[in-house]
């Protein structure tokens, strides 16, 4: 559909978690920089990328990410 973006809950997380995005990047095996283009929206992650981040908060993928409306 037009006007949906991604958004997601990662930052909100990791507060959870206490956990920088240095940590989850370890945890996913990607750099803190691809955890911070996602978290800001910069970046949209693979199915599997995004499977990975939602199982190192032990959720379901469309708790961690979802689509937002314009």
């Amino acid at each position: 559909m037009e006007n949906e973006i991604l958004k997601n809950n990662i930052k909100i997380y990791r507060a959870k978690f206490d956990w920088t995005q240095e940590d989850l990047a370890k945890k996913v095996g990607v750099t803190r920089k691809t955890i911070n283009t996602i978290e800001n929206g910069v970046f949209t992650p693979s199915a599997y990328l995004a499977i990975k981040i939602a199982n190192a908060f032990d959720e379901k993928v469309e708790n961690i990410f979802y689509i937002a409306y314009l």
